[in-house]
């Protein structure tokens, strides 16, 4: 089972070189992309009103945010797992692993 870890940030590609670029890339994009802030699509994104929350209780709303997020922007993947890495800031930045659909 091919599964492939996805972290919030990374360059843009604006001419993904194949199918499964576009995918990360799209998820990158769903990822970093504050909710509310795509004119014509205000639920694109993750809803970040949470993250002055407890690091547990931030977590938890997160991956929710970004399973549902994920399924709904980019159907051609399964979320199998989120991790989170954190720094001194407490920044937290998700990494996310997913699977492509339709390659079992």
């Amino acid at each position: 089972m091919n599964r492939y870890t996805i972290q919030g940030t990374g360059p843009i590609q604006f001419s993904p070189g194949n199918e499964l670029e576009e995918i990360f890339q799209n998820i990158r994009t769903i990822l970093s992309t504050p909710k509310g802030s795509v004119p014509l699509d205000r639920d694109f994104g993750i809803d970040l009103s949470y993250l002055d929350s407890p690091t547990p209780v931030a977590e938890a709303k997160l991956t929710t945010e970004i399973i549902a997020a994920v399924k709904r922007y980019e159907p051609r993947v399964s979320v199998t797992a989120i991790s989170f890495t954190g720094d001194m800031d407490g920044k937290l930045k998700p990494v996310v692993e997913v699977r492509i659909n339709g390659t079992e």
